[in-house]
């Protein structure tokens, strides 16, 4: 099963940083930004985390929750966030859960041979739990600006 447009996203917990689990259900009442990335503390993600970071601010204005995730240890997660001083939950999602649920696991070519990674995609969740917007095959380059742009249109016409 995978997400829908328009559609309530099922509920999942998953392992967070700050030694906590982070149930997506318990967001309600607020919109959620949720950003698979393929692997901390790579430059690509570092960037894309990093912008989400000098933005938060006006994310919450716009009463949003920033969430990122990917397969990495919950080790590497609170490195690579305290590392870059992010300011927002890391998920570790090493059992791909997350990931199959918002299809993100994708086929990838790296110096000529096929993996299965994650595909860098973002997906912004309305106040009551649908979804409401979604990005695939993000490039990092005015992605946060875009995003930021979704949650506060939804949120001023909410």
């Amino acid at each position: 099963m995978s997400v829908s447009l328009g559609q309530p996203v099922p509920d999942f917990t998953a392992t967070a940083t700050g030694d906590t689990t982070l149930t997506l259900s318990e967001l309600r009442g607020r919109q959620v930004v949720i950003y698979f990335y393929p692997k901390a503390s790579t430059p690509g993600c570092t960037t894309e985390g990093g912008d989400f970071r000098d933005r938060k601010a006006d994310f919450d204005a716009a009463n949003t929750v920033i969430v990122g995730v990917s397969r990495d240890g919950i080790r590497a997660q609170e490195n690579f966030k305290a590392k870059q001083g992010f300011n927002f939950t890391l998920l570790s999602d090493k059992d791909e859960a997350v990931c199959r649920l918002f299809d993100v696991i994708k086929l990838k070519k790296l110096y000529g041979k096929e993996h299965l990674g994650i595909e860098r995609s973002t997906f912004l969740i309305d106040a009551e739990g649908k979804l409401a917007r979604e990005w695939r095959k993000v490039k990092v380059k005015g992605h946060v600006d875009e995003v930021l742009e979704a949650a506060q249109a939804l949120h001023a016409g909410q």
